[in-house]
């Protein structure tokens, strides 16, 4: 049996690491997107040779500028958490785990760190095609932090290319290119991405607006608004795409996570997808209760984007609780499987291969060989369930059913809103009838906050819907955290809580001045 666990502890650590990410969020998003909004405007720029458009690239630069020193400062805490709050996690693949962050810092960090400078220090000392070539690589930069970031985390949703060695207790990486192009890292990388595009679009499109609302710099804000437009038109249509692939991965690799996602207890064939749903409150795996108090769903559409199949078994989360079903692939997946085992069996084999990775320790201690190699080989074959071994109950295995699926719906719900946006003010702009639709531009404004939420909510249905695991099947969070004193892990919860916020109000203060003062020769003003 695992040691005893301080759960005390774990949800403290969980909800500073969830403190720092969300916040850290707050900041990334953007610098995905208006990164590159920036470049495709210098672009334009250096092409026409039009001052009018270099005013334009100076302004939305320095916003850039703010939101990405701010953005560095807070992601730098976060990857520091790995260390100090999650020391076992970090032990356990840190062979893995640390391969993508370290490319991240030296690869991504320093290309970002050196062609920033010329971004915003370069003009008129550096030629326009080679300044314009130092936004394209910042942008690009930042760019790159995501993706090693997004390998990272997409291994941890789906753990590939390793071996574990019982010798020094760690995973190892056997094939780097495995875990670099793993479908469910890539299908992460451009979903995630994509959802900063449209963040910075909509930011941009959103500020622009108010200019027009305040009949200043009006030619500016037109112009802006039809770039991002464009731009946010484009991504969301890349986000609908890569939402669609990487909820093809969750239905492949995190069946839980998909059952959760939907509100779906009883699974089917031919189950259909829920366009709008309440829970029923209190509901819980095999207590009897329908799931939902309303539903509208979509016949087979939950089935055929799943499995590729519009008649495919769909396990709900008390057949995943069970077992018993046989596990349905897409056309591209003809092997055979066993029949799914119930999670108290995968909590067994898991128990099975701890005991035995203690006894195989034991064993090649005293140097007995014939008992080592079998403890070795008891533990190979179950070792795809030692993650379970930490559970003391199967109804642990369920995420947060309620959080998970509100997160979701809202996520796809305005998810269909900007592309329906975008279009909307595409056309407005392009036949000149934008300043005219005055709710229109004050809709546009408060559809800001509503792409970071989306944004947010995102990363909800990732991480609570993977829950309790960090690796996924491998290592739950229980079993993750650093034996720290749980009063330290709350101290430096609220000095983070403090921090951040005074970091997030004096980026919107900062922000609104810039705003305020509008496009000039370039550079921050009076802050």
């Amino acid at each position: 049996m695992p040691a005893q666990i301080d759960m005390h502890l774990i949800d403290w650590s969980r909800a500073q690491f969830a403190l720092t990410a969300m916040y850290h969020w707050l900041f990334v998003p953007l610098t995905l997107g208006l990164g590159f909004i920036v470049a495709i405007m210098e672009s334009i720029y250096v092409k026409t040779g039009k001052p009018e458009w270099k005013r334009i690239t100076k302004f939305w630069m320095t916003l850039f500028g703010v939101n990405f020193a701010i953005g560095v400062a807070t992601g730098l805490i976060l990857e520091f958490q790995f260390g100090t709050n999650w020391s076992n996690y970090s032990w356990f693949v840190g062979d893995i785990f640390g391969a993508p962050l370290a490319i991240e810092g030296i690869m991504a960090f320093f290309l970002e760190s050196t062609f920033i400078a010329v971004m915003f220090f370069g003009w008129n000392k550096v030629s326009m095609k080679f300044h314009l070539a130092a936004s394209w690589l910042t942008a690009i930069g930042a760019n790159l932090s995501a993706l090693w970031i997004l390998v990272a985390n997409g291994w941890m949703q789906f753990p590939t290319g390793m071996s574990f060695n019982p010798d020094t207790m760690r995973n190892e990486m056997v094939d780097f290119w495995v875990i670099l192009f793993s479908p469910v890292a890539v299908s992460k990388f451009l979903h995630t991405v994509s959802s900063g595009y449209i963040t910075a679009a909509v930011f941009v499109i959103g500020i622009s607006s108010w200019f027009l609302l305040k009949s200043r710099e009006q030619e500016m804000a037109r112009k802006s608004i039809r770039i991002a437009a464009i731009f946010g038109l484009a991504t969301s249509l890349l986000l609908a795409y890569t939402g669609d692939s990487s909820a093809y991965q969750v239905s492949q690799k995190q069946p839980m996570k998909l059952a959760a996602m939907e509100g779906l207890y009883n699974g089917k064939k031919g189950a259909g997808l829920v366009a709008f749903g309440i829970l029923t409150p209190g509901k819980q795996a095999g207590d009897g209760k329908d799931a939902f108090v309303v539903k509208v769903e979509f016949p087979k559409l939950l089935s055929f984007l799943g499995y590729r199949n519009q008649d495919a078994f769909v396990p709900g989360i008390e057949n995943l609780l069970n077992g018993g079903f046989k596990p349905e692939f897409s056309a591209t997946h003809l092997q055979e499987k066993e029949l799914a085992l119930p999670v108290t069996e995968k909590i067994t084999r898991g128990r099975i291969a701890l005991s035995s990775l203690a006894a195989y320790k034991t064993f090649k201690a005293n140097s007995d060989t014939a008992r080592c190699d079998s403890a070795l080989s008891v533990f190979n074959a179950n070792f795809d369930y030692f993650g379970y071994a930490y559970l003391n109950d199967p109804m642990s295995a369920i995420p947060n059913v309620p959080i998970t699926f509100y997160s979701f719906h809202l996520m796809v719900f305005l998810g269909l809103y900007f592309i329906l946006f975008f279009i909307i003010i595409l056309y407005l702009v392009n036949t000149g009838n934008l300043d005219k639709k005055r709710m229109l531009l004050w809709t546009s404004i408060w559809s800001i906050p509503l792409a970071y939420l989306a944004s947010q909510a995102g990363w909800v249905v990732a991480e609570v819907g993977r829950q309790p695991w960090v690796i996924q099947d491998l290592l739950p969070t229980m079993a993750a955290a650093s034996k720290i004193d749980a009063s330290s892990v709350i101290i430096t919860f609220w000095l983070f809580a403090a921090i951040f916020t005074i970091l997030l109000i004096a980026e919107i203060m900062i922000m609104l001045k810039q705003i305020k003062i509008g496009p000039k020769d370039g550079g921050i003003k009076n802050v």
